[in-house]
């Protein structure tokens, strides 16, 4: 079965990070700006839905258009292109909104800056959805939930381990409908 063939909002998503992120080369305030971060209660309205499309550097791009790809394609093919841009982007801007709780806190108690950037927490959403509806996958996609978001933190690189976690929570919610 290729389901890849017919996976076009998919590609859209993958094209729209990839042309952002050109944006981000030319600009790097746009960084600042599209991530999502305190200036949120400054009225920077647009940062639970730009922060899906900003990345941190080509690494980081490269490896969220992988997983996108591989994890969106299934679930538009099972679903639909509307029902997985309404997964991705409504799951993916409430992803946003919750992790946006733990950047607050870390600013106000710990006086730490944090500019949350990725398609990851969007990302996850897919995969707590795919999770919640194929249990013989579940296990394996929790434990790479688990690993992609604690791992790369023993080896000393900065994760938004709380946007996988609350990704993959809302998208678990959402599979538990219908």
């Amino acid at each position: 079965m290729n389901f890849y063939i017919k996976s076009y909002a998919t590609y859209c998503i993958i094209a729209l990070c990839c042309f952002f992120y050109l944006f981000q080369i030319i600009y790097p305030m746009l960084n600042a700006y599209s991530g999502l971060n305190i200036y949120f209660t400054e009225g920077f309205f647009w940062q639970p839905l730009t922060t899906m499309f900003t990345h941190g550097n080509l690494t980081h791009l490269l490896m969220n258009m992988v997983v996108l790809f591989q994890f969106g394609s299934i679930v538009e093919y099972a679903r639909g292109r509307l029902f997985f841009l309404q997964l991705y982007f409504i799951g993916g801007i409430i992803t946003s909104l919750l992790a946006f709780v733990y950047i607050y806190v870390a600013y106000e108690k710990f006086d730490e800056i944090i500019n949350l950037v990725g398609a990851s927490g969007a990302i996850c959403v897919l995969i707590g959805w795919i999770a919640r509806k194929d249990s013989f996958n579940r296990k394996g996609l929790i434990v790479a939930i688990l690993l992609i978001s604690f791992l790369p933190i023993l080896i000393g690189l900065r994760v938004a381990w709380y946007a996988h976690l609350i990704g993959f929570g809302v998208g678990w919610l959402a599979g538990s409908k219908r």
